[in-house]
């Protein structure tokens, strides 16, 4: 496992002792795949190669809105290495790919240990605190289509892909929003030229226009998501 080449950024950062350590497992996330449900006990960290995970708050009424996009830079479950007995969030893969896990008791040995692992993982929590305290003051603030162009470019910098398989229910329950607003919001960057969508399939057919109309939000977590793999001292990696 050691030798292992990594498309996820913290394994890819990860010396192979420390690899070693974890016992990784490779693991299929398909869609609607659940990594962490509310109420419920977290047993495994897992580590996105491929595909999208969501973070959502749900509500009594069954109400989801989403409040972070996870993909090949995640660590999944880390809650619980800082003291977290059961989730708070539902976190689930929106597009499907693959991983790995390691159980929870020797995910957190490790991180105990306080070295680079420890370091790499707090590095993770920061950059995933600033993308959903980014994305409330979004949601406060800024217009849905502005709200759609910046979540549908993040997906596509997590895919690496212009082609995300999304239906338009799926992103109202993502931007809290009706599917009806999707559906106009939609409408109106199609005329434009910017996406072209199809029955659960959205193509980004101009990425700079979809910028050009998204709100500073995008710019800002994609942004703190790069510096994730910039080399720091200050951190031991």
């Amino acid at each position: 496992m050691s030798m292992q080449t990594f498309k996820n950024i913290v394994l890819q950062r990860l010396h192979p002792e420390v690899i070693d350590r974890l016992e990784l497992q490779r693991v299929e996330l398909p869609v609607g795949r659940e990594i962490e449900f509310p109420g419920s006990g977290i047993a495994n960290l897992f580590f996105i190669e491929e595909g999208i995970a969501s973070m959502t708050v749900t509500f009594k009424d069954g109400f989801e809105v989403e409040v972070a996009l996870a993909g090949p830079e995640a660590i999944l479950g880390t809650s619980c290495m800082m003291g977290t007995r059961r989730s708070l969030n539902r976190v689930y893969m929106q597009i499907g790919g693959y991983g790995y896990s390691s159980v929870m008791s020797v995910a957190t040995r490790e991180f105990k240990r306080a070295e680079q692992f420890h370091d790499l993982t707090l590095r993770y929590l920061q950059a995933q605190f600033i993308q959903s305290a980014q994305t409330a003051g979004c949601n406060a603030r800024h217009s849905v289509e502005q709200r759609m162009a910046r979540w549908l470019l993040l997906c596509s910098d997590r895919v690496g892909d212009r082609v995300l398989p999304l239906s338009h229910e799926y992103m109202a329950d993502m931007l809290g929003v009706t599917r009806s607003s999707v559906t106009v919001v939609a409408g109106h960057l199609q005329e434009r030229g910017l996406i072209h969508y199809t029955r659960g399939k959205i193509t980004l057919v101009d990425l700079a226009g979809l910028e050009a109309i998204s709100c500073e939000c995008y710019r800002v977590v994609r942004d703190h998501l790069r510096s994730l793999a910039d080399r720091d001292e200050a951190y031991g990696a």
